[in-house]
């Protein structure tokens, strides 16, 4: 059983509404009544009476209801422990970071940190934007590093987060390159001829800026969905092998343009292609919550030299 099960089922318990459960939750309702499901399957009964509308509990839900709330508190109770255990470490850094950034952006950056500061022990914690700022939310990191996009931004509160940009990221249309250094998969393609198109998930961050790229495109895309996962990475596996064309992040793919393996699938006469910050996020300190003395100086550090993108 995951603890998220718990969540969602005291979601829907107090909501009585899959629907507005899933928006709280920020998953599809798809995937919400899934989870809900999985949960009934482990507890080995009926929770949620189907029957009526709206949703209701059914006897034994109302019994899991206080036992799913009395275990969420004590799992929460034990990580709290745990986390001050840990945070008592003041010379490590605990860093929630956007997958994609965690193996193009961070290792660089960190690079440049440690030579700039002092050495430190950092813990990387790899998300999709959504987990990480819940991370960061709930108090389990101390930094939070992500992308960020005006059209999709972060619901973070400024009167109790620390913000500062420290790079930029575009996200452009890549494809294979061919024997004659040309893209096999050249936009906008045709509505006879639709480009195979390999797709960010539905609920991906990257994802939905793609969608605003597509969009906002003066002269339309012709795509055909052939391929879909939740990463940039397994994204450009596929476009390497040949299977069609992905946006991805510039930094994913520097290697690969480099070596000519991929291209860009539009042309300098059109493009399509969006620019994204990088950010930093941290809980403001207080007297209540100081933080760590080495968060503190990096922080400091950033702000006073403007650090942005690592060196090439």
């Amino acid at each position: 059983m995951e603890s998220k099960w718990l969540e969602d089922f005291i979601s829907l318990a107090e909501t009585h509404s899959f629907s507005r459960s899933a928006e709280q939750r920020h998953v599809t309702q798809s995937a919400f009544s899934r989870r809900i499901k999985s949960l009934e399957a482990w507890i080995g009964t009926d929770l949620i009476d189907r029957t009526s509308f709206p949703t209701s509990l059914t006897r034994e839900g109302h019994l899991f209801y206080e036992q799913a709330i009395a275990m969420l508190g004590q799992i929460n109770d034990v990580r709290a422990l745990l986390r001050e255990n840990r945070s008592s470490t003041q010379s490590s850094i605990d860093f929630a970071v956007h997958h994609t950034l965690a193996l193009t952006y961070t290792p660089k950056w960190l690079t440049e940190l440690k030579t700039a500061i002092g050495p430190f022990s950092a813990r990387l914690m790899a998300f999709n934007v959504h987990d990480a700022v819940l991370v960061l939310t709930e108090g389990g990191c101390d930094l939070l590093l992500t992308f960020y996009h005006p059209l999709q931004p972060l619901q973070l509160d400024a009167s109790r987060y620390d913000m500062m940009v420290v790079g930029t990221e575009k996200l452009c249309a890549y494809s294979r390159c061919n024997q004659t250094g040309t893209a096999e998969f050249a936009l906008p393609g045709s509505g006879d001829m639709p480009l195979p198109y390999l797709s960010y998930a539905s609920t991906a961050y990257l994802g939905r800026i793609v969608d605003l790229i597509v969009a906002d495109a003066i002269t339309p895309l012709h795509l055909e969905k052939c391929y879909e996962t939740g990463t940039a990475e397994a994204l450009k596996m596929m476009v390497l092998e040949g299977h069609g064309l992905a946006f991805l992040p510039e930094s994913a793919v520097t290697q690969e343009l480099v070596q000519q393996q991929l291209i860009r699938a539009d042309s300098a006469r059109m493009r399509w292609e969006t620019n994204m910050e990088i950010r930093l996020y941290r809980e403001k300190p207080s007297s209540q919550k100081p933080g760590k003395r080495i968060v503190a100086q990096l922080w400091d550090y950033l702000q006073s030299h403007h650090l942005s993108t690592p060196s090439s």
